[in-house]
């Protein structure tokens, strides 16, 4: 077995020393950006420059290059790059033996725990004619400088999207009824008074009278209008009085119910708007060419004019469309009000089943501030509107700060089931995804939440995750929560950085840890050392990641 080693030995110095060598590459040849390495979007990339000096090549050889990042517990190779002497008949990259020669190698693996403290390692391998030798390895790298992955803890302190309950107090009403004229005269018919809009109407001011604790009357307004045929002057005097008799009547109407209000009345002389309006509508010859008319005429008599000339038509426009414009319209504004806080928490206690969607969502939400509490509520709205995805989202949104990830996530799927394309949901599960470092399932389901209300301060996590640093911290502008923080120190815009810090009202031990990495960046090693240690007293786990980050390096030797 020596006799065979030696024999193998003394062939790889034949290779690298004898007549037919390749000479040696060492480390100061090669030059790696960045140093230390960083972790990027879940990759950990570097540019790789080969100067290669002169009389190093030889001209019969080939050099393989293959970048491999090692650390405790495994290693990962990058693709491997090639370099050919000058009297190779190959396709690689050509370096000159008398002047040597310049290459640039990508190398990027995939993140992985444990990069943190790496090396990263050129194996070479050489090739003249049959003959192939193992060339000594060099480190020229080290790293992995991993504080962009921090995103992935810093999310799980994220705010989380709440359904909203759309709850309102005031529910705005309308009531309208319409009464026609006859041609060229202003005065109430009783077959109009008597039709069914007008007695609803009525019935609406007597309901409105018989409920005032919870109905509140706004006011009633009045529009009359002429048809735009005949003389614009002898319009305007007509609809004007027109408004004038509906006003009374409404006013008789609000006295015989002993109720007050403004009655605003406005009028039209010749309502073109809606005679526009009925000939689109309508199934009349030639009303294309009236449309026309409309379009190519501004002046109301010139209109008129146009359109009798189409003698067919404008008689169908006298028996079908005209006397519609002969009109008052009466509507009642009023506001519907809805149950009292007090009200909506007792009947939360003792009869859930009589309140709505909406009012139990808004118990939920605003009435009360204990988590039990709330989920109970959220609780009751699954058993009452199961249909209903909010209440699933907001009992994900607890789960969440109970730290219960696994149920958090149930219930957002379940919302999802029943509307895929609700925001908050969508938005919550992209924000679990990136506590993953699931960054392309992230952004799928972020996207989809555009309406969410954490929508821009998940979009500045998803650009940490992606690398886009400068975007990340744009979203973060009204945020004070470490995930801001940490998007500022990536960005190199480390005032911003100090200033987050002091808003955050309750740091946790990410947030000393990252006061320390900001320490570190500003060069303030007794602050590096201040805050890592409370950073490490509240969260022990944070000593073995800050013994092997590279952010400590010049503090860790």
């Amino acid at each position: 077995m020596k006799k065979i080693y030696w024999l193998s030995a003394a062939i790889t110095t034949v290779l690298l020393t004898g007549c037919g060598r390749q000479k040696a590459f060492v480390k100061e040849y090669f030059a790696v950006s960045p140093t230390p390495l960083e972790y990027l979007a879940g990759e950990v990339p570097a540019t790789i420059s080969i100067n290669v000096p002169s009389k190093l090549m030889n001209k019969k050889a080939i050099v393989t290059f293959t970048p491999v990042l090692k650390w405790d517990g495994g290693e990962s190779a990058g693709d491997p790059y090639t370099l050919q002497g000058e009297k190779v008949e190959a396709n690689h990259t050509i370096i000159s033996y008398k002047n040597g020669g310049h290459a640039t190698m990508r190398f990027s693996v995939p993140f992985e725990e444990g990069m943190e403290a790496s090396e990263l390692v050129m194996q070479m391998e050489a090739v003249i004619g049959k003959a192939i030798s193992q060339m000594p390895s060099v480190k020229i790298g080290y790293g992995t400088q991993c504080t962009a992955f921090l995103i992935t803890k810093t999310a799980k302190t994220a705010n989380y999207g709440i359904a909203p309950d759309n709850f309102q107090r005031a529910i705005n009403q309308k009531q309208e009824a319409a009464v026609k004229f006859l041609i060229g005269q202003a005065n109430l018919r009783g077959s109009e008074l008597n039709s069914k809009t007008v007695q609803d109407f009525i019935s609406t001011l007597k309901k409105i009278k018989s409920d005032e604790e919870s109905i509140v009357l706004n006011n009633v307004e009045v529009s009359a209008y002429a048809s735009p045929d005949g003389a614009y002057s002898v319009n305007e005097k007509l609809a004007e009085r027109r408004g004038e008799v509906s006003k009374d009547y409404v006013n008789k109407l609000l006295k015989s119910n002993k109720l007050s209000t403004d009655v605003d009345t406005k009028y039209t002389a010749e309502d073109w708007e809606g005679f526009q309006e009925l000939v689109s509508q309508s199934n009349l010859q030639d009303k294309e060419i009236i449309l026309r008319v409309l379009s190519m005429y501004q002046d109301p008599e010139q209109r008129e004019r146009e359109i009798r000339n189409v003698a067919v038509v404008y008689k169908e426009l006298a028996d079908a469309v005209l006397p519609e414009l002969r009109r008052a319209r009466m509507i009642i504004n009023y506001d519907v009000i809805g149950r009292t806080d007090e009200m909506i928490l007792k009947m939360v206690d003792v009869e859930p089943e009589n309140l709505s969607s909406d009012e139990l969502m808004y118990a939920a939400n605003i009435l009360v501030q204990d988590d039990a509490q709330k989920e109970a509520i959220l609780k009751e709205v699954v058993k009452y509107f199961p249909d209903d995805y909010r209440s699933y989202n907001n009992l994900g949104e607890i789960a969440i700060r109970k730290g219960d990830l696994e149920t958090a996530q149930a219930y957002f799927r379940q919302a999802l089931s029943i509307s895929s394309n609700a925001a908050e949901p969508n938005v919550n599960m992209g924000m679990l995804a990136l506590q993953e470092g699931k960054f392309q399932d992230a952004e799928t389901y972020i996207s989809r939440g555009v309406n969410a209300n954490n929508f821009d301060e998940a979009l500045g996590h998803l650009y940490v995750g992606q690398g886009k640093y400068t975007q990340a911290s744009a979203k973060f502008s009204k945020s004070a929560n470490n995930s801001a923080v940490l998007a500022n120190i990536l960005s190199q815009d480390y005032a911003d950085a100090a200033k987050t810090l002091s808003n955050i009202k309750n740091p946790d031990a990410m947030t000393y840890y990252l006061r320390a990495i900001l320490a570190a960046r500003m060069e303030n090693s007794s602050e590096v050392k201040t805050h890592l240690a409370k950073a490490i007293e509240l969260d022990s786990s944070l000593a073995r990641r800050a013994a092997n980050d590279a952010e400590f390096s010049d503090y860790n030797k």
